[in-house]
């Protein structure tokens, strides 16, 4: 993401809102006006235990942010939301329980009418119904490459990584790379074939798979030397970085202007 399209973001409601509630005890404390009619203290400096929360978030705001894979200001800012409110929860509540209540409802309330953006656009994604479908077009023409998303309809994960997957297809398609779904609670034996486990507490959903000349090439999640499965944070940016994704593009489009000139 580009910093004008990260600046745009931030001025829609659920960024606005998220970030007046992750600074609103330190802004509020430090106004010695408002410090001084809101806190029973006239000490508008932070105490320790204060401190140490807020040490203590920043230390978990760098880990998560870093083992998701945050890497442009807006993926930096959704993972970091709530912890940052979660953090002034408790300091609220340890400075008046009464606060405590109201930034409480003012969280809960937040979450229920300004839910984080997504992408609702139009999306060239193709659904192969079973396994036998999806192989007879990784076999039909070699020369296109497939991204394929193996989901159920009822996993959160999927749920969520469906905007984002849509997102991709639109800017990415061609029509040598193609992106595609399979949705193996419907369709059991592509997850089998597949070795993605549709349980209910399977950890491989979504799972996605880069394919090239008809053969799996790249797949996220992936296990270890140990079989172990390897954790992923289908974010746009983890996306696009994992796949190569630009390269990719540049490559098929070139193959696509070579063909055209030979014709």
């Amino acid at each position: 993401m580009s910093l004008k399209h990260d600046l745009k973001l931030l001025v829609k409601p659920y960024y606005i809102f998220n970030i007046l509630l992750s600074i609103s005890y330190i802004a509020l404390k430090r106004i010695s006006g408002v410090c001084n009619y809101l806190f029973s203290t006239n000490n508008c400096e932070f105490e320790g235990r204060e401190t140490e929360i807020l040490f203590f978030l920043i230390i978990v705001i760098a880990m998560r942010t870093r083992k998701a894979g945050s890497v442009s200001m807006i993926s930096y800012l959704s993972s970091s939301f709530i912890y940052t409110k979660v953090a002034n929860l408790i300091l609220w509540f340890s400075a008046d329980f009464l606060m405590g209540m109201v930034y409480g409802i003012i969280f809960i309330l937040g979450a229920l009418l300004f839910p984080e953006p997504t992408y609702s656009g139009p999306d060239k994604v193709t659904y192969f119904r079973g396994v036998q479908a999806l192989d007879e077009e990784l076999q039909r023409d070699k020369k296109i490459t497939w991204i394929i998303t193996f989901y159920a309809v009822w996993n959160p994960a999927c749920v969520n990584f469906a905007p984002v997957f849509a997102k991709l297809s639109s800017e990415y398609d061609l029509d040598n790379l193609k992106f595609g779904k399979v949705d193996i609670g419907r369709y059991p034996d592509a997850g089998k074939k597949y070795q993605v486990n549709d349980s209910s507490v399977s950890r491989q959903l979504p799972t996605v798979i880069l394919f090239q000349e008809g053969k799996e090439v790249i797949r996220r999640p992936m296990g270890d030397s140990k079989g172990k499965l390897i954790k992923f944070s289908f974010t746009e940016e983890n996306v696009i970085h994992v796949f190569g994704l630009k390269d990719l593009y540049v490559r098929c489009k070139s193959q696509i202007k070579s063909k055209k000139h030979t014709e």
